[in-house]
């Protein structure tokens, strides 16, 4: 590929800083980020989730290490050149995991990496969906390590906020202020619903915003004058992928014991 990761994390970098709100794509192995390459994008999205479900065909509860991660964002950076987001869950445990977590993703050419603060993985028992957050000190902690773990300043370290629909606007505005003090890049919010829930985010932060999909009735422009630079649009590459793959293999498995195509 053409571009050294330094140059990629630039790239990101003047997105960021930029006066556009732009979509990466989702992309969760060497070859989905080669075709978004080619179709025209210059970000990429690896999620945790596709990340899980590309590597173990798992769900999304943070059973995959940290090395399956390392190794898969390898192979998509190899394959392309796109500026690629990870995410870095919550960092695979406490402050010095989360270091760990910095030292293998940039060097395996992420452009920034994600850390956010559910307290993950879940307790045994506990409901698949159930949100608990860890504390704001705790937290900061964790930041304050991916920012001290980097070699190379380009890369973006950003700061996940999960608890909207947990300690609402006003508990979120506040982790996002004490998340923006330990020296993150951005902060990457989740499950937004309005446009007061960013505006009051932004206020506090003051960083540049990634959006983790928002409802359609929030406007891309209405999002951009609030600090959002970046707008996720969910996961529908990979279950598109899925879709081919067992309409093809099924035609072929039909084909080849010489039955009938299935309506």
């Amino acid at each position: 590929m053409n571009l050294s990761p330094t140059e990629r994390r630039l790239l990101l970098r003047r997105v960021l800083a930029g006066t556009q709100c732009v979509s990466p794509a989702a992309v969760y192995d060497p070859i989905s980020a080669r075709i978004a390459q080619e179709v025209g994008y210059q970000l990429g999205m690896l999620a945790g989730s596709e990340a899980s479900n590309a590597t173990l065909t798992a769900p999304d509860l943070v059973v995959i290490t940290l090395s399956e991660l390392a190794a898969l964002t390898r192979g998509i950076m190899r394959a392309c050149d796109l500026s690629v987001i990870v995410d870095g869950d919550h960092g695979y445990g406490n402050a010095l995991n989360v270091m760990r977590t910095m030292q293998e993703l940039e060097h395996a050419g992420a452009s920034c990496v994600t850390i956010e603060d559910l307290a993950l993985p879940r307790p045994f028992g506990s409901a698949v969906q159930s949100s608990k957050l860890v504390s704001i000190e705790e937290m900061t902690g964790k930041l304050r390590a991916a920012v001290a773990a980097r070699t190379d300043p380009a890369l973006v370290v950003t700061a996940r906020v999960a608890g909207l629909r947990v300690e609402g606007t006003e508990g979120t505005a506040a982790r996002a202020r004490a998340y923006a003090e330990t020296g993150v890049d951005a902060i990457f919010i989740t499950r937004l619903e309005t446009l007061d829930e960013i505006e009051a985010i932004h206020g506090s932060a003051e960083l540049p915003i990634i959006v983790g999909r928002a409802p359609e009735r929030l406007k891309r422009e209405e999002l951009l004058e609030r600090g959002g630079r970046v707008l996720l649009q969910g996961h529908l590459p990979l279950q598109a992928a899925v879709r081919a793959l067992h309409e093809s293999y099924r035609r072929q498995w039909n084909t080849a014991n010489g039955d009938e195509l299935m309506t």
